[in-house]
């Protein structure tokens, strides 16, 4: 029994027993905690406890801090009691009957009900609590107001907060429980705060937190309940005179140490620098990224930062160096860096832990993606540990969390806890897709665990000029409510479009000022590049910073020239291209906007070059793509990595979109098919990106040069694209780049960087560009991409958390009243937070009349049940791909595929995961088309009864 003394409690048997200790006694939380019934009392003073633990030891000094104003300075008894109260709803007559010896017990006690109907089983005890708790805080004093706020965070506490019409109980009240089950439902209230030592007259709140602070105290309720529900670590209590606050407390704090949980960097080590970049990066700081660190330094609250600089320029560091001021200044201890993408996002995951470890040796770091598990890095981190009661792949409610395996050691990586689905973000420093972020923004169930981890952090978004119009809206919906919560933001781009820097700031006004309407009259234009500006509330104004400097390298005139599509489809004119300009040898990087373009390109590429080419793109299975993107970045990565090989001679690389962001190789020649202005640019930025001396680079490539492709001329008329392009941008952009590209041609080239920000002003404002002859067209792209524009922003708003009308609601009731589906994988969640057709991920094996094969021909088994051996389980995970995303494909596999037999006792994503077979040949039908996954060329996908390759 617990070494911990008990609080005194009248005994629920013999001449001293009440009829309430009686009921308390018999009152059950869980039905099988590790053998035994978990008395209800216990596991809210358990929860209570575990919330103790959070802000001692999880909360940053900014969350605590609002808590402490909210509750007249005695904000950790508030969390405390508001996670004691949680499961309150569970004594009630539609709970207890879920178990029927236990409902037995509860009669026998003296708290009967009526036989309960299917609407009144189905009564949900976090209803129920909010019903008590709004009679219990009303008669202890509380005022309306801040029952209004507290009793969303009960109802809430399964993922979902309800509207007030629904605390309406069924079977008038027989649900609920009325006469006696009242007495005792407000007597557990009255427990919970008499072992928290606190008074509830005395504990009301005495002003309302803003609507984000409210949702992250939600998240923190479910933290705490998930926590507190762990059979492993909170076993069940069935004797009353056992429960106690000193128990659970005993019990709170071994959990936490088994669980290796902790918050962000330890108090006192983020102290001010003369140059901050230079403390953590051994190099003086550049003058865009001081001007950055000085705008931080200076903001009065709060804010969002954006920073707009070259590629090459240093602003990650500069943003890292911006976080540790803004972290000092307002009392954060960790950071979200959010990316466009997982292959972004692994690069920057290293670059992060670096930086971090700078700040505090062995400080956590997490990488958030669906494919961390083949980072290297964080494979070798995660060698040797095991989940402890941990499914990261799902559990429900956060009940039932059983694990066969101890709890691994601790290291360099999140505890484990925080591995588990829906939980990523609560890890206090951590890297990963903007995926990850967006999904805070939609209303989907335990969407309050996301914000809990955001509270008290630094947000960073690199990359933002690739978020599309669907995709910012979401965007902006997270803005409005990181502003809400008082959370800082730095958002990183090369390229930003006015519209789109008016609208970042506009979306984080909104949520600090809690108004749909904001006036952005005083936002300063932007004068010069590299620039960065700020903009924060304080007193209710908004006040703006802005710094331009030159940029730490001088401009170079980049030669544009453009090489037309074949009107017949014949042969490829880049090879022409490449075999002039590499004949003394040199580094090529060819950027196609279709994977099947890219396929074909370096089919032609090849005949040429041979081993000297290589092909990247998002249809490689996940092990070679990784690999082969690692094999581009050491080649032609900066030339001081003393780990690089010497710069090959000679090298083509084919790749698609992937190029544009976080790919720092360094070409001595582009070739690329056109794009929107911005992204053009940003191809561009991989053009002669690293200083080398001058013998370094051929003669034929060592002056820049950019050859844009994927253009038709057709005399006067507007230009042709290739079909892939038009679907992926529109015509609109298109035009207005090629408008650009051919005046560059005609002209000196561009100066880069200087000439970007008018550049990608011109391609995204409303003057005409081209010639007269264009103009019928370029009005017709143009009511197009606006008439797009304005349906892709109506299909995302359904999606959204609360949207910009429900600014300043004051509580979090009916959040989830048209809830959206959970979003349970990464394919479900891109689904909802981008646009565009959906995409199904599948791991490819083979088949033979022995059973089933790796990809690579290792035996697998009549079922696929030898994964029970690591190696073989690694070799056919590294076999995902995703397939391209036609409907006819998404469909099929939606519907057809599923995991091998032998798959369900083993590695929990792979029981989740879609095998698709493949023949003799690699190859098999799908959805009326062939998918063949070939060695080199990654997955081709063609039509049935067509011959690859077809163009797309």
């Amino acid at each position: 029994m617990p070494d911990a003394a008990p609080i005194v409690m009248p005994m629920p048997d013999g001449d001293g027993a009440t009829p309430d200790s009686r009921a308390l006694a018999v009152l059950w939380g869980k039905s099988d905690a590790g053998g035994a019934v978990n008395l209800l009392l216990q596991h809210l003073l358990d929860t209570a406890a575990v919330a103790e633990l959070l802000w001692d030891r999880f909360f940053a000094p900014a969350v605590k801090d609002k808590i402490d104003a909210c509750g007249a300075g005695e904000g950790r008894s508030l969390l405390a009691l508001l996670c004691g109260l949680h499961d309150v709803g569970k004594a009630s007559p539609a709970f207890q009957a879920k178990v029927p010896l236990l409902a037995q017990r509860v009669r026998q006690a003296g708290l009967p009900w009526r036989e309960l109907d299917s609407r009144s089983l189905r009564w949900h005890h976090s209803l129920a609590g909010a019903v008590v708790v709004r009679r219990a805080l009303h008669a202890a004093g509380w005022d309306r107001a801040a029952v209004a706020w507290v009793w969303p965070l009960v109802a809430g506490h399964h993922g979902a907060v309800p509207g007030v019409g629904r605390l309406l109980p069924p079977g008038r009240g027989n649900a609920q429980g009325v006469g006696r089950w009242e007495d005792v439902q407000d007597e557990l209230v009255r427990r919970v705060a008499s072992a928290l030592e606190v008074s509830l007259a005395r504990a009301a709140p005495v002003w309302a937190p803003r609507r984000a602070e409210q949702l992250a105290l939600a998240g923190a309720v479910i933290m705490a309940d998930w926590i507190a529900s762990d059979e492993r670590n909170f076993p069940g209590v069935d004797d009353l005179a056992h429960v106690s606050m000193g128990y659970a407390r005993h019990r709170a704090d071994a959990a936490w140490s088994r669980l290796g949980l902790r918050g962000g960097w330890s108090p006192g080590l983020l102290r001010s620098h003369a140059d901050p970049v230079a403390a953590r990066f051994g190099l003086p700081g550049r003058p865009a990224q001081v001007d950055a660190v000085e705008l931080a330094e200076r903001m009065a609250a709060p804010g969002l930062l954006l920073l707009e600089a070259p590629m090459g320029e240093g602003k990650t560091e500069a943003a890292l160096a911006a976080v540790e001021v803004m972290a000092r200044r307002f009392g954060a201890d960790g950071l979200f860096m959010g990316m466009p993408t997982q292959a972004t996002s692994d690069p920057m995951f290293t670059r992060v832990r670096s930086w971090a470890r700078s700040i505090e040796p062995g400080v956590p770091v997490g990488l958030l993606h669906g494919k961390r598990r083949f980072n290297p890095e964080w494979r070798n981190l995660r060698r040797g540990l095991h989940f402890g009661g941990v499914d990261e792949f799902g559990c429900d409610d956060g009940y039932g969390l059983r694990s066969r395996a101890a709890p691994g050691p601790a290291g360099e990586i999140p505890a484990e806890w925080f591995l588990g689905r829906k939980r990523g973000l609560l890890a206090p420093l951590t890297v990963g897709t903007v995926d990850q972020l967006l999904h805070a923004a939609t209303r989907t169930r335990h969407v309050m665990l996301r914000h809990a981890g955001l509270a008290g952090r630094v947000v960073v978004l690199d990359e933002v000029h690739a978020y599309d119009v669907y995709m910012a809206q979401f965007l902006f919906e997270a803005l409005r409510w990181l502003a809400d919560a008082d959370v800082p933001v730095v958002v990183l781009s090369a390229t930003l479009p006015p519209r789109m820097r008016a609208d970042l700031v506009g979306a984080y006004l909104q949520g600090a000022l809690a108004e749909r309407d904001v006036d952005l009259a005083d936002l300063p234009p932007v004068v010069g590049y590299p620039s960065a500006l700020s903009v924060c509330v304080a007193d209710g104004v908004p006040r703006y910073g802005q710094r331009s400097s030159l940029s730490w390298r001088s401009s170079s005139t980049v030669r544009v020239e453009v090489v037309d599509e074949p009107h017949d489809g014949g042969a490829d004119p880049v090879v022409v291209v490449l075999s002039e300009a590499l004949q003394e040898g040199g580094c090529a990087l060819v950027v196609r906007n279709t994977v099947a373009r890219a396929q074909q390109t370096y089919t032609a590429v090849k005949e040429v070059f041979g081993a000297d080419a290589v092909l990247v793109h998002a249809r490689l299975i996940a092990s070679e793509r990784a690999d082969r993107t690692e094999r581009v970045l050491r080649l032609l990565g900066p030339p001081d990595r003393r780990e690089s090989p010497p710069r090959p001679r000679r090298l083509v690389v084919v790749a698609t979109q992937l190029a544009e962001q976080s790919f720092d190789v360094d070409a001595d020649l582009l070739v690329t098919d056109l794009a929107p202005i911005d992204l053009l640019l940003q191809r561009t930025g991989r053009l002669h990106r690293h200083d080398r001396p001058g013998s370094g680079r051929p003669a034929r490539v060592r002056s820049p040069r950019v050859v844009v492709t994927g253009l038709a001329r057709r005399g006067d008329d507007a230009p042709g694209f290739p079909a892939g392009s038009t679907y992926i941008y529109g015509e609109h952009l298109l035009i207005r780049a090629a408008a650009l590209v051919l005046e560059a041609a005609a002209g000196a080239g561009w100066s880069v960087p200087a000439q970007v920000p008018d550049l990608v002003v011109r391609g995204y404002g409303d003057q005409p560009l081209g010639p007269d002859g264009w103009a019928d067209a370029a009005e017709a792209a143009r009511s197009e991409h606006q008439r797009a524009q304005a349906a892709r922003r109506a299909n995302a708003e359904p999606f959204l958390l609360a949207g910009p009308d429900k600014l300043g609601t004051p509580t979090l009731a009916g959040l989830h009243e048209q809830s959206t589906a959970d979003l349970d994988d990464d394919d479900r969640v891109a689904a909802v937070v981008r646009d565009g057709e959906q995409s199904v991920e599948v791991i490819l094996v083979r088949r033979d009349d022995r059973g089933y094969l790796t990809l690579a021909g290792r035996r697998l088994g009549a079922h696929g049940e030898a994964v029970s051996d690591e190696a073989l389980l690694e070799e056919v995970i590294r076999a995902t791909v995703r397939l391209p995303a036609r409907p006819e494909l998404t469909r099929a596999a939606k519907d057809e595929l599923r995991p091998l037999p032998g798959w369900s006792d083993h590695d929990p994503w792979l029981r989740r995961a879609r095998a698709l077979i493949l023949d003799d040949a690699l190859s098999a039908r799908l959805g009326g088309r062939r998918v063949t996954y070939d060695a080199e060329l990654g997955l081709v996908d063609e039509r049935e009864g067509t011959r690859w390759p077809a163009s797309t």
